[in-house]
Formats: structure tokens, C-alpha cells, sequence
């Protein structure tokens, strides 16, 4: 069952933002254990057909580690957030 929002989604909610971000890490994760395994597994078949492997996946493992740092512990989702349709409504309150 995919992740239900209980409102209007919009990026400037910080608690919306989080989770499209953790989302975000989840799918890059997929993706580098998807790509990665396949490049891993033709290597074995046929070393010469793949041989920049070794030096593609620890760089690109960098990467999803730097991804996961900002994600998990330098993006700043503080704040309040005021949805825009309650925001219009209580002004002209």
C-alpha cells in the first residue's frame, strides 16, 4: 500500500519534504542495488565486458552514502508549515 498524505502535498511542508526525501534515498537505493547487480553478475559471466565495474560501483556507493548524510542528517525540516487554503481562508478572517 503506498504512503497516503492527508492533505494537498506541497514541497514547502517540512514534514512532506522528509518523506519525499527518505522516498527519494529508498528509490536511489533500489536503483544502485538494481544497476549494480547486473553489472556484477555480467562481470562474472564475462569480466571483459564490464571491466570499469570495480571502480564504478565504490564511486557511486560514495554517492548514495552522501545522499544519506543529507537526508538523514543535514537537511534542516523544521519548521511550521500553514497549508495555502487555510492560510487564504484565515486572512480574510
Amino acid at each position: 500500500m503506498p504512503p497516503r498524505w492527508p492533505r494537498k502535498p506541497d514541497r514547502n511542508d517540512p514534514a512532506f519534504r522528509r518523506l519525499d526525501d527518505r522516498m527519494n534515498f529508498a528509490i536511489h537505493v533500489a536503483v544502485f542495488s538494481a544497476i549494480n547487480s547486473g553489472l556484477w553478475f555480467f562481470h562474472q559471466i564475462d569480466p571483459m565486458w564490464v571491466p570499469w565495474v570495480s571502480q564504478f560501483t565504490p564511486i557511486w556507493l560514495v554517492a548514495l552514502g552522501a545522499h544519506a548524510v543529507y537526508v538523514f542528517a543535514i537537511a534542516d525540516y523544521s519548521g511550521t508549515y500553514t497549508p495555502e487554503e487555510d492560510a487564504a481562508s484565515n486572512k480574510g478572517s
